[in-house]
C-alpha cells in the first residue's frame, strides 16, 4: 500500500473528525436517558430504546467497512462515506431536539434517535480505518494518543456545555432539576445546535482536506462471508475483538445508567424526580471522567509504543477495573467523584492503547488493504456492549430491586476477564511469530 510521510495535519483532521463525533455521541450519553424519563420510569425500556445504538453499531459498521475497502473513487475509500454520514448525523441530531419539542410519542422518539445512531454508524469504520490507511504501524501509538485525547476532549466540550446550560437554566427559572428547567428555557436546544454544526463541519473538512492513499490493488480479495470467518479461524483477532466486547459492556453499564447510578446511591431510588434532580451532577461527573480520560490517553499511547502492547492494554485495564470494585461500597458524592476520576486514567489508557492493535495485526498479517471491513469488526464489538448493556444492564437493576449500584462489581468482573485474553494474543507484541 502506498505510504505518505506522516503528518500531524493528517491526525489533526483525523482528531477534529474524532472530536465531532465524540461530540455527538456525549449529546447521546449526556441528554438522551433524561429526557426519556419524561416519557417511563422503567430501565429496562429506556436501556432498550439506547440500546438500539448497539444495534445499528452491530450490523452497519462491518459491512459498510467491508465494501469501502473495494470502492473504486476519485474522492477515495473513506471520504465520500464520511461526508455523508456527518451531513445525516448533523441533521438527525436537530431532529432529535425537534421531536423532544414537539412532544411527539415515545415511539416517535426512539425512532428519531435510531435515525441519528444510523447515521453516526454510517462512516465509524470509516474514519477509523482513515487512521491505519495513513499512518505507519510504529508510529500508530502517538497518532492514536492525539486521536483519542482530542475524542474525549470532544465528550468534555459537550457535557461541560450541557453542564453550564442547566446551571444557567435553573438559575433563571428557580427550577430545581435540571433537565426539566433547561426544557423551559431557549437553552435546550443549543447542545443539538453546535452537536450539528461540528458533525457537518468535521466531515466536510475532512473531505476536502485529508488526502487518503492511493487504494492498493487486492488480488485476492476476501468475500464478505470469507472475512467473517477469518475472524473467527485467526485466534490474534478473535481474542482482541472478545476482549474489547467484555470491557466496553462494563464502560456501558456506567455510561448508560450513570444517571440511575446517582439518583440511587444519593436519594435512594431512581425515580423520574430524582433522576431529573441529578442530571447536572451527572453531567459534571461525565465531564470529570473525560478530563482524567485525557490525562490518561497521550501516556497511554506512548506506552504502547514504547514499552509494549500488552503492558499498555493490561495496565489500563485494571486501573479503570478497581473503582468499580470499591463502587458496590460508594455511598457519597465525594467517593462517587474519586471513583470516576481514577477509572477515567486507567480508561484512557486503555482506549489509546488498544485503537492500534487491528491495525498492527493487519500489518502483521499482510492485510493492510482491508482496514476498513477489520475496523468495522472492531466497532461492532463496541457496539454489541450497548445492546448488552443497555438491555441486561436494565433487566439486572429491575431484577435487584432497582439497585444501580450492582453493576460497579459486574462492571470490573468483565474488564478482569478479558485481560487473559489480551496476555495469550500470540503476535501482539513487534517481532513475535505465530
Amino acid at each position: 500500500m502506498e505510504r505518505k510521510r506522516f503528518s500531524w495535519g493528517v491526525v489533526l483532521g483525523l482528531a477534529l473528525l474524532g472530536f465531532s463525533r465524540s461530540v455527538g455521541w456525549a449529546l447521546n450519553k449526556g441528554l438522551s436517558f433524561p429526557l426519556l424519563s419524561s416519557y417511563t420510569q422503567s430501565a429496562f425500556i429506556k436501556g432498550t430504546i439506547l440500546a438500539l445504538e448497539g444495534i445499528i453499531g452491530l450490523l452497519i459498521p462491518p459491512l459498510l467497512g467491508y465494501y469501502s475497502d473495494t470502492l473504486k473513487s476519485k474522492h477515495g475509500r473513506r471520504r465520500p462515506f464520511i461526508m455523508i454520514g456527518g451531513i445525516l448525523a448533523g441533521v438527525a441530531a436537530l431532529m432529535i431536539y425537534t421531536a423532544y419539542a414537539l412532544g411527539v410519542p415515545l415511539a416517535g422518539f426512539a425512532l428519531t434517535l435510531a435515525f441519528f445512531y444510523f447515521s453516526m454508524h454510517l462512516y465509524t469504520a470509516q474514519f477509523r480505518a482513515l487512521m491505519p490507511d495513513t499512518i505507519e504501524s510504529g508510529e500508530r501509538g502517538k497518532a492514536s494518543g492525539v486521536i483519542t485525547l482530542l475524542e474525549w476532549a470532544g465528550n468534555l466540550f459537550l457535557f461541560g456545555l450541557a453542564g453550564f446550560l442547566i446551571a444557567k437554566a435553573v438559575a433563571e427559572t428557580g427550577e430545581a432539576e435540571g433537565i426539566k428547567a433547561l426544557a423551559q428555557t431557549p437553552y435546550l436546544k443549543i447542545p443539538f445546535i453546535v452537536t450539528a454544526a461540528f458533525l457537518i463541519g468535521a466531515a466536510l473538512f475532512v473531505y476536502f482536506i485529508v488526502k487518503e492513499p492511493k487504494a492498493p490493488e487486492i488480488e485476492e480479495d476476501e468475500s464478505l462471508i470469507g472475512y467473517l470467518k477469518s475472524i473467527v479461524e485467526n485466534k490474534d483477532f478473535l481474542k482482541f475483538y472478545a476482549a474489547q466486547t467484555l470491557w466496553w459492556m462494563s464502560f456501558e453499564f456506567i455510561a448508560i445508567f450513570l444517571y440511575g447510578i446517582l439518583a440511587f446511591i444519593l436519594h435512594g431510588s431512581a425515580t423520574e424526580e430524582n433522576v431529573k434532580a441529578v442530571t447536572s451532577l451527572g453531567l459534571y461527573l461525565m465531564a470529570l471522567f473525560n478530563i482524567t480520560v485525557l490525562l490518561g490517553a497521550l501516556p497511554g499511547g506512548i506506552i504502547y509504543d514504547k514499552l509494549g502492547r500488552r503492558l499498555s492494554i493490561i495496565l489500563g485495564g485494571i486501573i479503570f477495573a478497581l473503582p468499580q470494585l470499591w463502587g458496590w461500597f460508594i455511598r457519597t458524592q465525594t467517593e462517587i467523584v474519586i471513583a470516576l476520576g481514577l477509572a477515567g486514567i486507567g480508561w484512557g489508557i486503555l482506549m489509546a492503547a488498544s485503537y492500534p492493535v487491528i491495525g498492527d495485526l493487519l500489518t502483521h498479517y499482510e492485510k493492510e488493504a482491508f482496514t476498513g471491513r477489520y475496523y468495522g469488526f472492531f466497532e461492532a464489538t463496541r457496539s454489541l456492549p450497548v445492546l448488552l448493556a443497555g438491555t441486561i444492564g436494565g433487566a439486572i437493576v429491575d431484577l435487584a430491586g432497582e439497585n444501580y449500584r450492582i453493576l460497579f462489581p459486574i462492571g470490573a468482573l468483565l474488564v478482569l476477564l478479558a485481560m487473559p485474553m489480551i496476555w495469550r494474543m500470540k503476535n501482539l507484541e513487534p517481532g513475535e511469530q505465530s
